[in-house]
């Protein structure tokens, strides 16, 4: 999960009084503004219920108006924050922390809860619509689809929720919806036109095989790989693809899957119009990630097609990279242009010779999340567990409860100062969060540098060479295997 407050705001309340609201952007969006008092409430409780030393240092309170730049150094420590909560497996999957982004994103969004109805796509374009609360959960729509569609319970979490946008007849993820946001308000706040899509959650093709027994997670699987094969994202030679079009005539959906999934590329997410430093600077490279690898196509000077694995066991960190530039606007106030991201890892080359490769694209922080989904894909496999339990430490498992068996609540802070409690198990937050009056008149945002975020899989690693990352946490994958010179 990539964590950034690239900038801040200032918010006016209903007295005229004024404060800074931190705008929390979350894998490469926008997700909520927040106060500085209100992630103050979310520390005190996350060190509560998970004790001092599991919680990360929180910025200390300031008695008096804070400079600008104080607010610079406090935006920079809350930031650095949440990427070391996003870092810690025990505190990104608590229920106290999801249901507080999730209020905070309907609060945010000033829009009162109501009743809404939710489409959700199959990759062939048929609508599965369900009726939901405007504030509900990622996982509370996803487990609502698949309850309509008559999947069995256990395969829900075996798929995700997406939200892709359509452009020229090409098909881009934009990113998994996560548990901690709401379909409806993060679809209404994204620019452009986009549709929430049903996809399958795991990179590792063998999960296919449990899946391939029960009908309707069968067609699932069926229709997603017609579909990535149409846009050339499985190599599907002429024999092999006329073989599979009298199979797709015939509607033979296990036979047609059991020979895609022996093509070139089943089951990968593709990335087009990357640049990359391998294998030489500049390189306009197709990323492809999926069977625990990172594949990087180039197109030499005579047409051919050049292709490097990098194994995710063979990586021993990575980082995102965000570059905020900001712009001069007409009132003199500076804006943040659209940020920019790299995806950039470690990789074990040779024995002994670590090697960092770089590559730029809109979709670098998605590239991370599909790394991170499949080092915990083998974690979870090497702990015998399956879909949606998340390995923490010393092999110890925390087992993932469906949104109706969760309970407890928390206080939850409003950037009003008032308070009310929460229960976890809602689907949506309670109709008196969004009653205020919106807050909200934007200043100039408080100018911010390139932040990264690390994916923490393990512990601290050795500082870098790299003068842009000398203070940044770096950490390693757990996954990570040392490899010797007749491995390459």
């Amino acid at each position: 999960m990539h964590y950034s407050i690239p900038d801040t705001q200032e918010c006016t309340e209903l007295n005229g009084s004024t404060y800074i609201g931190y705008n929390l952007h979350v894998n490469g969006e926008y997700h909520c503004t927040v106060r500085y008092k209100q992630l103050h409430g979310l520390n005190e409780q996350l060190k509560k219920h998970y004790g001092q030393d599991n919680v990360p240092p929180f910025p200390p309170k300031k008695y008096w108006p804070l400079t600008p730049n104080q607010i610079e150094e406090r935006r920079s420590q809350l930031e650095k924050y949440f990427q070391l909560v996003g870092q810690n497996p025990l505190l990104m999957n608590a229920d106290i922390f999801n249901k507080f982004l999730l209020t905070a994103q309907q609060e945010s969004s000033n829009e009162k809860v109501h009743e809404v109805t939710i489409d959700v796509f199959l990759m062939n374009e048929c609508k599965i619509s369900v009726t939901a609360s405007s504030g509900e959960s990622s996982d509370s729509v996803l487990e609502k689809v698949c309850h309509q569609i008559n999947l069995p319970v256990m395969y829900t979490y075996y798929f995700s929720l997406f939200l892709i946008k359509r452009e020229d007849g090409e098909i881009t993820i934009i990113r998994k919806l996560q548990d901690f946001e709401s379909p409806y308000i993060s679809q209404k706040n994204i620019q452009g036109t986009h549709k929430i899509m049903l996809r399958k959650s795991y990179c590792d093709p063998e999960y296919d095989l449990e899946l391939m027994h029960d009908r309707v997670a069968l067609n699932l699987l069926y229709v997603q790989t017609v579909s990535d094969i149409e846009r050339g994202w499985v190599i599907c030679p002429k024999e092999i693809h006329a073989q599979l079009a009298t199979l797709q005539a015939r509607g033979a959906k296990k036979e047609y899957l059991e020979l895609a999934r022996t093509l070139k590329y089943y089951g990968y997410t593709e990335f087009r119009g990357c640049i990359c430093d391998y294998p030489v600077p500049d390189s306009r490279v197709t990323v492809s990630t999926g069977h625990r690898e990172l594949v990087v196509r180039t197109r030499t000077v005579n047409g051919d097609t050049k292709e490097t694995s990098f194994k995710v066991t063979r990586m021993r960190c990575w980082r995102i990279t965000t570059h905020n530039d900001l712009i001069e606007a007409e009132n003199n106030s500076l804006e943040t242009k659209s940020l920019q991201y790299d995806v950039a890892f470690e990789y074990l080359i040779a024995k002994d010779k670590l090697q960092w490769i770089t590559i730029s694209t809109k979709q670098a922080i998605l590239i991370s999340v599909c790394l991170q989904s499949m080092v915990e894909e083998l974690l979870i496999k090497k702990a015998g567990a399956k879909i949606k339990q998340v390995c923490i430490k010393q092999g110890i498992l925390i087992v993932f409860q469906p949104c109706e068996q969760r309970n407890g609540s928390f206080s939850y802070i409003r950037r009003d100062g008032s308070s009310q409690i929460i229960a976890i198990s809602q689907s949506s937050s309670a109709d008196t969060l969004s009653n205020s009056t919106p807050n909200g008149s934007v200043t100039s945002p408080v100018k911010s540098e390139p932040t990264m975020s690390m994916r923490r899989l393990s512990e601290k690693l050795s500082n870098l060479s790299k003068t842009s990352c000398k203070n940044q946490p770096l950490v390693e994958n757990d996954a990570f295997e040392g490899i010797g010179d007749d491995d390459l």
